[in-house]
């Protein structure tokens, strides 16, 4: 994975350098040089072409909130600003974080830490499942990793259509109205975890067969 590309915009100096070393201690992470203003910072993005953007609200010649839902760029916004009104423009402009200042600089290397793993699970090439894209939103939000919702539905589903009985893919495919691909790969998951046994029952041709029955 390539380093993250990081553009502070902020029209205070000071605040705008030490969100910059901040950016800049971070493995994996480059600081651009800060832009003062929504021009200099629109200049930024098209020379440098920066995947984050950390953006105050109150800049001399325009509004930082505007400027994250114009470009496109993933963006935390960072601002004094505490009234929701606010708070609910930046996320609604797609804002990923909303940071208050004055911070502690180990916040912003927490959220950009979160932002790296983010990025990470949602850069693959192939088709993303509901779990990955659930585990990259709820990485973003800091909260603890786990199945997600969707995923803990249809395994309960499995084990349902299970019940005390052994049962191959296929059937248990059949029973809940599911493709026998995914049918196996809520039974492989299960299995790993322990909530499923696997045993191969052998039939007089052919290869062995995978049956499942819920135990530990």
């Amino acid at each position: 994975m390539t380093d993250i590309r990081v553009l502070v915009v902020d029209d205070d100096f000071r605040v705008a350098g030490l969100h910059r070393d901040a950016v800049a201690a971070r493995p994996g992470f480059v600081a651009l040089e800060p832009a003062r203003t929504v021009g200099e910072a629109r200049a930024a993005l098209a020379e440098h072409q920066p995947d984050l953007l950390l953006a105050d609200v109150y800049l001399p010649d325009g509004d930082g909130v505007d400027l994250v839902r114009s470009v496109g760029v993933d963006a935390f916004v960072l601002s004094a600003a505490t009234d929701a009104a606010t708070v609910r423009r930046a996320f609604t402009a797609g804002a990923l974080a909303f940071l208050v200042k004055p911070f502690d600089t180990r916040v912003l290397a927490e959220r950009l830490d979160r932002y790296a793993r983010y990025r990470n699970l949602l850069s693959s090439s192939r088709p993303l499942s509901q779990d990955d894209i659930d585990r990259a939103a709820s990485v973003m939000r800091g909260e603890r990793e786990g199945p997600s919702l969707a995923r803990s539905a249809t395994e309960q589903t499995v084990l349902a259509a299970l019940g005390a009985d052994e049962a191959s893919a296929s059937e248990v495919a059949e029973r809940i109205g599911v493709s026998r691909a995914t049918a196996q790969r809520h039974l492989t998951a299960l299995a790993e975890r322990g909530l499923v046994q696997v045993s191969l029952r052998y039939g007089s041709t052919g290869r062995p067969e995978h049956r499942f029955r819920v135990g530990a």
